[in-house]
Parts: structure tokens; sequence; C-alpha cells
């Protein structure tokens, strides 16, 4: 039997990303505030993050695996958020060009059996991305784009901010937000057979 399969996240990449992949899911968002974390660790905030997305809506389903994940941008153990308007976003972009910076997405799947939870697994994925040089022209043309806007980091990868990226080391898809081979490990742990084609 198919187990059901909740993504706890009403993000548009991550949903792009499992039905690239083939994985069926149906999507109920958790929403769990960001601001005003005591940790200080960025990898342990992205998996505290994830796990408390995955848990506020596990405990809205008896039966299913719930898949909870969350991305954050680090510069020099500084946390980039969500720009707050135009000119947060301005100033991160300034920030990250020409450096390398880490992208660090927490990942969790909890699953439920009959309103239980019976087990809860965590990880996450580090991936280095080195950002060109870039002008205050260019980020200025960026920013008018819109798309830094709901983006950690203020820039997405698989947008506009392409051009501007030197390299990566590590997990593309963890930079659009969803480390994908982390995700199917976790799964074929729980019993779901993914594969590199569709799931029947």
């Amino acid at each position: 039997m198919r187990r059901r399969i909740i993504l706890a996240s009403a993000s548009p990449r991550r949903r792009e990303l499992l039905s690239q992949v083939g994985i069926p899911f149906e999507v109920i968002p958790a929403d769990v505030p960001e601001q005003g974390r005591p940790e200080t660790d960025p990898c342990e905030l992205a998996r505290t993050l994830a796990l408390e997305k995955a848990q506020a809506t596990a405990a809205r389903i008896d039966d299913g695996l719930v898949l909870g994940a969350d991305t954050i941008v680090v510069l020099d153990s500084r946390i980039l958020g969500k720009p707050a308007d135009a000119e947060d976003a301005r100033a991160m972009l300034r920030a990250l060009s020409g450096c390398t910076h880490q992208v660090i997405t927490g990942v969790v799947l909890i699953d439920r059996q009959h309103g239980e939870t019976v087990a809860t697994d965590v990880a996450h994925a580090v991936t280095d991305v080195t950002f060109l040089p870039w002008s205050d022209e260019a980020i200025g043309a960026y920013v008018a784009t819109g798309e830094p806007l709901d983006k950690a980091g203020a820039y997405a990868i698989q947008g506009y901010a392409a051009v501007l990226i030197e390299g990566i080391c590590g997990c593309y898809f963890n930079v659009v937000g969803l480390p994908l081979a982390v995700v199917a490990r976790m799964l074929r742990a729980r019993g779901v057979p993914v594969n590199p084609a569709p799931l029947a």
C-alpha cells in the first residue's frame, strides 16, 4: 500500500522539486515563525525549524509521512533570512558579492501511524555558493525584478541570479530549497521506493 506523503511547506520550489522526481505528495503547510530564534549554530537552527514545521503538520494527520524543510543562508557565521524590504535585499546582495557563503537546508521526515509518531528522521545538507562580484547597477536591476524579496539570502539560484553565480560545491537542489538525495534516502528508509522514474 502506498504511503501518504505530506509536504509541510507552501514553497513552490519544494513542490516543483518533488514533482520533478515523480514523488506523489500533498501539501499541508505549517505556520512556524522563523524570527527571534536562540540557536546560534546555523545547522542546528535549520534542523530545528524543519522539525517544528514537520511536527506542526504531523499533529493534524493520523497516518502518513510528513516532510518538513527549512533553508537558511549563512555568510561568515551571519544568518541571512528573507529581506525585510528592497533596501535590505540590496544590502544582503552587496555582502554576498564576490564571496562564498553556505546554504543549509534542514530536512525532517515524521512517520505517523494511527495517530502516533513512530519515527522522526532529521538531517541537513550544506552547499557552498560563490558569487561573482556584483556591481551596484546589477544588484539594483536584480532587486527591481522582485525575485529576491521572499528568498533567504535575497536570491534564487534557479532564477535571474543564475548568471551572477560563479559556482557551487555540493547539492544544487539544496540551494533551491530541498536536497533531493537526502529526501530520497529518508523515504526509502520508511519503505517508499524512490527510483529515477515516477512512482507507479
